[in-house]
Order: structure tokens, then C-alpha cells, then sequence
């Protein structure tokens, strides 16, 4: 049952919206044997019943299918929370100032961890004038290839998106900038303190 929707998520959100199993089951037009068995990892809801579950349950699809409930615990806009996801299958970049259930392409998208920066993915930094001027001495074939750079400051990131075949280089506005991140297709995130090189 954890591999699709997890029972237990199941039976906790119909008791929070204090539902009976009868009471869910005719919303679905469905047997309350059949929610016992959700509930029991038993038996699966069909996937046309996914939405309509979630809408009976109060929650969103996403968060049937992550098997917990989101809650908005970032309450305030913090760039330390900034998190960076890449799906794998179109490249699509997205970000959230926080914890959130993100997915792309039908996959779900686990937050990137991002590492300090190593040998084989170290930047230069040249300051000029009010500009960074970022290069990565990488590949950039079709097959590995740097993504994107973004500069975060505290109030907001400048994010630049790079293609195979083309320059590993990008410019950002100085302004205060903590940190840059930048994603290897291959390698994953990295990250580097800026205020250790300029």
C-alpha cells in the first residue's frame, strides 16, 4: 500500500474530518468494506478515485500521494530555506522557499541537497563593477552539461539557465549575494559561499 496511496493516511485524514467509513464511502459511491481495505492495506482506491478522495479528505492529491500532510510551517519568506528540484525527465527547474510536495512530468521531486563545491565543479569569480562574472571550466555536451547558476541573497535568488553546447558562464548583479548554486546533470547541486572568494 506505501508504494501508492498509504491506508494509514487514509484513515488519518477521514478521522480528522471526523467521518465515519460509511460516511466516506457513500461520498465515493464506493462499500465502506472498500475503505476498510484502503485503510487496512487491503485494497487500493482506483486511481479515477483519487481525486474525488482527496477532495472528501480535504487534502490535495499530492499529499494522498506523499503519504503525509503539508502544512505551511514557513510562515515568513526565509532565502536559508530555498530548496532547488530538476526533474530528470524535462528539466524543468523549480523552487520553493520551504518544505513543500513538488512533482513534474508524473514523478514526485525530492529536494536537492546541495554539496560545497569540489575540484572537477570549482567557479571563477571575477567582481566587475556591480556584476559577478561566473565560469565553470565544465563540459558542456549534450550528455553533461552545467543546467543553471543562481545567485541568493537575502531577499530573493536571480536563477540563470544554461544549455548543452553553449557557454558554462553566467552574470548576476553583486547586490548583497550570500551564496551560488549551480546543478551539474550529472553530479547534482553545489554551492559556494561567496564571501569566501570575493
Amino acid at each position: 500500500m506505501n508504494q501508492y496511496v498509504t491506508g494509514t493516511m487514509i484513515k488519518r485524514f477521514r478521522e480528522k474530518r471526523e467521518l465515519t467509513q460509511v460516511q466516506l464511502a457513500q461520498s465515493l459511491n464506493v462499500s465502506d468494506k472498500a475503505i476498510s481495505k484502503w485503510e487496512t492495506g487491503r485494497g487500493y482506491p482506483d486511481i479515477t478515485l483519487l481525486e474525488p478522495l482527496a477532495e472528501a479528505l480535504g487534502v490535495s492529491v499530492m499529499e494522498l500521494l506523499a503519504g503525509e500532510s503539508v502544512s505551511n510551517t514557513n510562515r515568513c519568506f526565509n532565502m536559508k530555506r530555498l530548496q532547488f528540484y530538476v526533474c530528470p525527465i524535462c528539466g524543468n527547474i523549480i523552487t520553493a522557499t520551504g518544505e513543500a510536495v513538488i512533482s513534474c512530468c508524473g514523478i514526485m521531486l525530492p529536494s536537492l541537497e546541495a554539496e560545497d563545491a569540489d575540484a572537477a565543479h570549482g567557479l571563477k569569480v571575477e567582481k566587475i563593477e556591480d556584476e559577478c562574472y561566473i565560469r565553470l571550466d565544465h563540459p558542456m555536451s549534450k550528455e553533461h552539461f552545467i543546467s543553471f547558476v543562481a545567485a541568493v541573497r537575502e531577499d530573493g535568488y536571480e536563477l540563470k539557465k544554461l544549455y548543452p553546447e553553449g557557454d558554462a558562464e553566467a552574470r548576476f548583479k553583486y547586490r548583497n549575494t550570500r551564496w551560488l548554486y549551480y546543478y551539474c546533470n550529472h553530479h547534482g547541486l553545489f554551492r559556494l559561499k561567496l564571501d569566501t572568494i570575493i
